[in-house]
């Protein structure tokens, strides 16, 4: 039941409208096409992800309040929870939705899998397709001329785990200052946390990446250039607004 809507929502869908750009983008060339809908399915998700990402930044303001509160109901873990999400719902945070994108962009990828998995080495196109839809006969897997996307690609794989770090570095937290006290204690558990997944989530990336067709990792990598854009672009325009809103104490503001 569960494979059968999988199947008709997403995986069906999904490959029609990859054989479709295929069929109608310039050269016919697959790596364009997985770019094409790298950015595509990026547009679609980016209200979630912008939510997921401000939902990150709040938590990460709210630690100096979520520190009092552990002091306060230290002998009290009901008192202390009810406090917290009590804190959450006057700042207007869902703690759960910085995992929501992620659990979205899960069965997109599985799903993509499928479709180069069966697009690239055209098995039985005609029985996916949609009657309006024409049939390409047989999909060229080389990018470029020279790139072979069905196989699995070092090169590429480790690009996803350079865009990995990077992605993870505009994300990353600072660890708080030596004279901060006790209340940075789990702070700085967080923090070191943080900067192993740093390093620890680009390694990950290239070992699976290279066991994947490097169609897949090329999606990957342009969707995580685009999430680290996404990313930066929402923190300075965040800290633009919070220069012009909240001024620096006895700066005097030129118009």
């Amino acid at each position: 039941m569960i494979s059968s809507i999988f199947h008709t929502i997403l995986y069906r869908p999904l490959f029609n409208f990859f054989i479709e750009l295929y069929n109608i983008l310039p050269g016919h060339d697959v790596g364009l096409v997985i770019v094409v809908i790298t950015i595509l399915l990026r547009l679609v998700v980016y209200p979630l992800t912008s939510s997921s990402i401000k939902a990150q930044r709040s938590m990460q303001a709210l630690q100096p309040k979520l520190e009092a509160l552990k002091k306060e109901y230290k002998d009290d873990q009901q008192k202390m929870a009810q406090a917290t999400m009590e804190l959450y719902r006057n700042h207007k945070i869902n703690p759960l939705s910085s995992c929501l994108p992620l659990l979205i962009q899960l069965p997109i990828l599985l799903a993509l899998y499928w479709v180069m998995r069966d697009g690239l080495s055209s098995t039985n196109l005609s029985a996916q397709l949609y009657s309006f839809v024409a049939n390409p006969g047989n999909i060229n897997p080389f990018s470029l001329g020279h790139f072979n996307l069905l196989s699995p690609s070092i090169w590429l794989a480790i690009l996803a785990g350079g865009a990995q770090f990077f992605q993870a570095r505009t994300m990353s937290r600072q660890m708080p200052p030596k004279n901060a006290g006790e209340g940075s204690k789990d702070e700085s558990m967080a923090a070191m946390m943080n900067k192993q997944m740093l390093y620890m989530m680009p390694v990950m990336t290239v070992l699976i990446g290279f066991r994947l067709p490097a169609g897949l990792t090329l999606y990957w990598f342009w969707s995580t250039i685009l999430m680290a854009a996404q990313q930066y672009y929402l923190t300075y325009k965040d800290k633009k607004t919070e220069a012009i809103i909240t001024p620096l104490e006895g700066e005097v503001i030129k118009k």
